[in-house]
């Protein structure tokens, strides 16, 4: 099954790495893609038990889909995992 999520936070390839680093390593999900654009992740899955990972992965990383809550914390949690994503970019 693939499904398409948009989330919140996520501002330049920094993040756009960072999410692509920790959602190829859960297990159950395949195929992402990431678009900075539209704020959206689409991927593969296998079950819908997947989604619900998905959702905390993204809210630790501080990236909530769109309509869960957005605090303070978690706009802090998404400069510092984009700061990571561009880190690790690095050659």
């Amino acid at each position: 099954m693939r499904t398409t999520v948009h989330i919140q936070n996520m501002k330049c390839e920094g993040c756009k790495n960072a999410l692509r680093i920790k959602l190829n390593k859960v297990d159950g999900i395949s195929n992402v893609e990431i678009n900075i654009a539209d704020s959206s992740v689409a991927f593969d899955y296998t079950t819908h038990n997947v989604i619900e990972g998905l959702r905390a992965e993204l809210r630790d990383m501080g990236y909530p889909i769109t309509g869960d809550p957005n605090s303070i914390v978690s706009k802090a949690k998404s400069y510092v995992s984009c700061a990571l994503g561009k880190v690790s970019n690095v050659k």
